[in-house]
């Protein structure tokens, strides 16, 4: 690491970030110094005043641990983003720190996204390769609402240094999740936890793609949830449109 990454870096180290939600954690890195610069689906990305590094501020998101888990278990690889702090947020959202990552050039990263789907590449690529389908497999059988292995050119991403980068290679299956909850949010809590869901209502693709009555709807069958009336788990308010989250070009996804 250099001491350009350091500089940006030190500051966010040491800090009780459990204890604070996305959003404080979004007003501290900003009043850092940190500038927006993208947002996603499921989360906001922030990049260090050097411009070396980017900050990943999610409420929500139960796939992104998975990537995590890829990157440590492919250290040093060099198709895979260097990855600085990564730290739990109040009410299950994360916070993490890694290289800033630039989009890659439209066709090389459908060339890369073909590579992985037919299954060629030079060694490292397929060590990746083969290391996220054994972390698909293992998540795909304890993780509910898991929809796997998602790598399409939005999560082909180009390095300061000029390597290309794979991000976010595993997805939840946004839209079942979230017909769950209008169902009966009870049933997300109990599988999920409630202190991993607290801000579940709050990913941007709903501010972004929902309706004021589609929100309220989630809103209400989240309140009903938390709120069993005469033994019957949550409530039913009706169907609404929330379409799963695609995966998104942005280091925020």
């Amino acid at each position: 690491m250099t001491a350009d990454h350091d500089i940006d870096l030190v500051p966010l180290l040491g800090r009780a970030w459990e204890t604070v939600d996305h959003r404080d954690a979004l007003a501290e890195i900003v009043r850092l110094g940190w500038t927006p610069c993208g947002v996603g689906d499921w989360a906001v990305g922030l990049r260090s005043p050097r411009g070396l590094l980017a900050a990943r501020i999610c409420p929500f998101d139960p796939a992104y641990p998975a990537f995590l888990e890829l990157c440590r278990r492919c250290p040093g690889n060099p198709y895979l983003p260097r990855v600085s702090l990564t730290e739990a947020l109040d009410g299950g959202g994360s916070l993490t720190v890694l290289e800033f990552l630039a989009p890659a050039e439209e066709a090389e990263a459908a060339a890369v996204a073909r590579r992985w789907r037919e299954g060629t590449g030079d060694e490292a690529f397929d060590v990746v390769r083969t290391t996220a389908h054994a972390v698909d497999e293992e998540w795909r059988a304890r993780m509910p609402w898991w929809d796997g292995i998602d790598l399409n050119s939005g999560n082909v991403r180009r390095a300061v240094d000029g390597r290309i980068v794979l991000v976010d290679v595993f997805c939840m299956d946004g839209a079942s999740l979230y017909r769950q909850v209008l169902d009966d949010s009870a049933v997300v809590r109990e599988r999920l936890s409630a202190a991993a869901t607290r801000h579940l209502l709050d990913i941007p693709f709903i501010a972004r793609e929902s309706s004021p009555a589609e929100i309220e709807a989630l809103r209400a069958a989240w309140r009903a949830g938390d709120h069993p009336v005469s033994g019957i788990r949550g409530g039913r308010p009706g169907s609404g449109r929330c379409a799963s989250p695609p995966p998104s070009a942005s280091p925020a996804h």
